[in-house]
């Protein structure tokens, strides 16, 4: 009953954030020139042929925009903590918040974003029930051309190439960024086939401070572990695909007993060796547990975006590193420079990295 509920409320607040009434709408020049655009839905969008005003729906997409053409961004979908700043295009740094479309902080503010005056509403991530209806209802509300493009880390090479299609002044960096999405699919998809399966770990991947919310097979947020050959400890019935992922307790997680645990950054990844319940867990106690870097942004998902790129290099680098057999700090300063353009020094990225190797144990 309570699942239920929470699913008619935040249907409710979906529909009040898309249907909201008092909202101008925006106004659009019969003059400009037009293209027809097929997003992933399936969708025939009318959009501007020569876009550079471009409005993210949510986090995810603020990324993918971010890294394509900054430039030409009018909002974001949120302000970016002080430790982020030093990655991010300054220009990014200014603009208005708008809030998100999807999840549990739905948000968005289609006031602010109208007074921002994109051409175009992109939403990027993984294909929800009912993305065309909600895409639809997005444009309607607003009198903007909204588009949907899928962008789980199987369509991502794809989808920088969509962006590219849609930003065709873009379509060089997103072919760039799309390689490289190949490249570490593909790297992954070739060692990871050559793990035996007596090789295979089983991960944990938490979230929170508690240590108690976890990434569960089959979760958005969790793909990074499938990919490079690695087994999900935790598995539940109804999976959650939010950043918080599923609430599990102790005696779950003693059932779990997971080889690996991975802790994001400000959970209790500093005191689970002392903590006397913690303390009992296999991967606790052969030192295999590991904070996740998380600069810019988590390197495992939150959001699950073209961060899990760097995820995936370093996890398989962790966990197998005579099958993912390169160094981790080289491997980092490339991608920085190519997903943010920031130059990212050796000691920094060896800093990233502490906590992430010095309690490596046996798995």
């Amino acid at each position: 009953m309570k699942k239920l509920l929470s699913l008619f409320l935040a249907a409710c607040m979906l529909a009040c954030l898309l249907t909201g009434c008092g909202i101008k709408k925006a106004h659009i020049d019969p003059d400009v020139e037009t293209v027809v655009f097929t997003d992933s839905a399936g969708r025939s969008v009318e959009v501007p042929a020569d876009i550079t005003r471009v409005a993210p729906s949510g986090a995810v997409a603020t990324m993918f925009l971010a890294s394509v053409c900054p430039e030409y961004m009018v909002c974001i979908s949120s302000t970016p903590s002080r430790s982020q700043y030093e990655y991010l295009d300054k220009g990014l740094l200014t603009l208005p918040t708008t809030g998100q479309l999807y999840g549990s902080k739905s948000t968005i503010n289609l006031e602010s974003l109208l007074s921002a005056q994109p051409q175009v509403i992109i939403d990027l991530g993984d294909a929800k029930d009912g993305i065309s209806r909600d895409m639809n209802s997005l444009q309607n509300q607003t009198n903007l051309p909204v588009v949907f493009i899928e962008a789980d880390l199987p369509h991502m090479a794809e989808a920088f190439r969509m962006l590219g299609q849609l930003i065709s002044s873009r379509a060089d960096r997103c072919e760039e960024l799309a390689s490289y999405v190949e490249e570490t699919v593909s790297l992954a998809s070739e060692r990871s086939a050559m793990i035996p399966e007596q090789e295979r770990v089983s991960v944990m991947y938490t979230t929170g401070v508690s240590g108690l919310n976890t990434n569960a097979l089959g979760s958005t947020q969790a793909q990074v572990i499938d990919l490079i050959g690695a087994d999900n400890a935790i598995v539940v019935d109804d999976v959650s695909n939010k950043g918080g992922g599923n609430a599990i307790n102790m005696e779950q997680l003693y059932n779990f007993d997971p080889d690996v645990i991975l802790f994001t950054t400000g959970s209790m990844y500093g005191t689970a060796a002392d903590d006397p319940a913690w303390s009992q867990l296999r991967a606790v106690k052969t030192g295999a547990y590991y904070e996740i870097p998380g600069l810019p942004y988590n390197w495992m998902s939150s959001p699950p975006s073209m961060n899990m790129l760097l995820g995936v290099r370093w996890l398989g680098n962790l966990l197998y590193p005579e099958y993912y057999d390169y160094d981790m700090a080289e491997e980092a300063m490339r991608a920085y420079r190519l997903l943010w353009n920031y130059e990212l020094t050796r000691e920094q990225a060896e800093a990233m990295l502490l906590n992430s190797t010095g309690k490596r144990g046996t798995p």
